[in-house]
């Protein structure tokens, strides 16, 4: 799962509020402002709030996030946001809000006043459906569940695809050769916007001065316009840059064009490109491909679980696909991008996928899975023979042939306490250890007889780390009781009770057991 803390706005953030989170996205000129849904679909915001980008009522920045109240308890589906920035979102009911920068109208509420807080879109929307959002730079779409797709905003280059340059003060229905097209998937570049429709054909319109439309030259266009270089392959993601694009097909085969002034279409120049070009055609088949309309950096996920990135990348232009050690196509615009916002609504739902260290967390005294159990003190703990003998020399001795205990299948131990035995096993599980210091003198023992050198330093480290002016003495208590090295000398013995209580007592004050 992705970690949202590598976006610094997020770091300072605690574990639970970070645990309640579900949809995040840090967007803003500069990567100042986030907003964040939780998983009781409460609406969160914080950051810089330039042109009341945040929503919250007023002008303030703030690095407390604050919640949204008009949106409490609506399930958001989409999200998208501009340069100024504006911000738009979808709820579950279809419902579209905006808020933000509106010098262009791209609010869609027909005026050019700044939204201090959520509105809703209902001009020309009424009884529609709003699946999907997207931004451009000052322009705005919306997608619908029957397929039609609306735009308004600033409409200099044509952007908005009516056909004429003037700004669209309220949502329009994009026809044209949309008109009885259906479409499935939209994107904005900064000033050009493009739609995937239901049988894979892409559509683009708007501004074209690098070629970002890919249909074949650089001239503006105001209404859609097919990509026919793409003709014969079926798109199933599209996703826009700053000026360029890509495509994804059905085959997992991939296209850029457009602007390639920092090798953002991975062609291995800067040439522009007017027409969608395959590239990556060495690798395998790509699954995920990600752009955003804010930056020049391009990203590709591999069927395997390979990232690639190239365009922008911390001020490199990396003009070949570039493989990372990411995991994700959202952690390169963490950690790589120009502003480093989220190239889309980051969805934080847990899945039922297991690292190999959870899985094997997870099985550790199951009953379900074990094949052998020990016995301590009447109790059982239940482990994996195999495991303990990959993880442990002593195991790995133990069960030989020529050991009583290989054809076991109940171990009794009495040499050391449930607890400590306990304790010992779930290491060889996690690498951890979870004991107060009076046990960790039992484990301590146990790691000595085992040899277990690691275990030992995070026993010692548990009891120096621990002891107090109130727990000095038990902890003697307990040294006695495991026969720990400490207490073994004559002259030690030898003096009374009262007196070693009160020294143990003034050398754990004065620091004498700590570090």
């Amino acid at each position: 799962m992705v970690d949202v803390t590598k976006w610094p706005l997020f770091s300072l953030m605690g574990p639970q509020e970070l645990s309640a989170i579900r949809k995040a996205c840090v967007f803003g000129t500069s990567a100042n402002e986030a907003i964040y849904i939780t998983s009781d679909d409460e609406v969160y915001v914080f950051g810089l709030n330039c042109s009341n980008c945040l929503g919250t009522g007023d002008s303030q920045s703030t690095i407390v996030p604050k919640k949204l109240d008009f949106l409490s308890g609506r399930k958001v589906v989409s999200l998208s946001y501009g340069s100024g920035p504006h911000i738009l979102l979808a709820t579950e009911d279809g419902e579209l809000f905006a808020w933000g920068h509106n010098g262009y109208s791209q609010l869609g509420n027909g005026t050019t006043n700044q939204g201090v807080a959520p509105v809703l879109v209902s001009a020309n929307l009424l009884n529609k459906k709003v699946i999907e959002v997207a931004c451009g730079s000052y322009h705005s779409m919306a997608l619908t569940d029957s397929g039609e797709v609306y735009a308004w905003g600033y409409n200099n280059c044509g952007q908005v695809g009516s056909g004429s340059t003037a700004n669209q003060p309220t949502p329009r229905r994009v026809s044209s050769c949309l008109q009885s097209k259906v479409a499935v998937s939209i994107v904005c570049g900064q000033t050009s916007s493009l739609a995937v429709v239901d049988n894979g054909e892409v559509y683009g319109w708007g501004y074209n001065g690098n070629g970002q439309l890919g249909v074949g030259n650089n001239g503006n266009q105001l209404t859609p316009c097919r990509l026919m270089a793409l003709q014969g392959v079926c798109v199933q993601q599209i996703v826009s840059g700053y000026a360029h694009s890509l495509a994804l097909t059905d085959e997992g085969l991939l296209y850029a064009w457009g602007a390639n002034t920092y090798g953002q279409l991975g062609t291995g120049n800067k040439n522009n490109q007017l027409s969608p070009v395959q590239i990556m055609t060495e690798k395998e088949r790509i699954v995920e491909v990600a752009a955003c309309h804010s930056t020049h950096t391009s990203v590709a996920k591999t069927q395997s679980g390979q990232v690639y990135m190239w365009g922008q990348c911390r001020g490199q232009s990396i003009v070949l696909p570039h493989l990372t050690h990411f995991t994700c196509t959202d952690d390169v615009f963490a950690c790589f991008a120009t502003p480093s916002v989220m190239w889309r609504l980051l969805s934080m739902e847990y899945d039922d996928f297991l690292t190999v260290a959870q899985s094997l967390k997870k099985e550790f005294d199951n009953p379900e899975t074990a094949d052998l159990k020990f016995c301590v003190d009447g109790k059982y703990i239940y482990v994996h023979k195999a495991l303990l003998k990959i993880r442990c020399e002593h195991f790995r001795s133990m069960f030989q042939s020529h050991w009583n205990e290989d054809v076991k299948e109940v171990i009794e131990i009495d040499q050391f306490s449930y607890p400590v035995y306990r304790s010992f096993l779930e290491f060889l599980y996690t690498d951890n250890v979870e004991l107060p210091p009076e046990d960790a003198i039992g484990l301590l023992d146990l790691a000595t007889s085992y040899c277990e050198n690691r275990l030992k330093r995070l026993c010692q480290h548990i009891i120096k780390r621990g002891i107090t002016v109130e727990n000095a003495f038990s902890l003697l208590s307990a040294a006695v009781r495991y026969d720990a090295e400490v207490t073994q000398t004559t002259a030690f013995w030898q003096i009374d009770g009262n007196l070693l209580k009160d020294f143990i007592c003034r050398a754990s004050r004065c620091g004498a057991f700590k570090n």
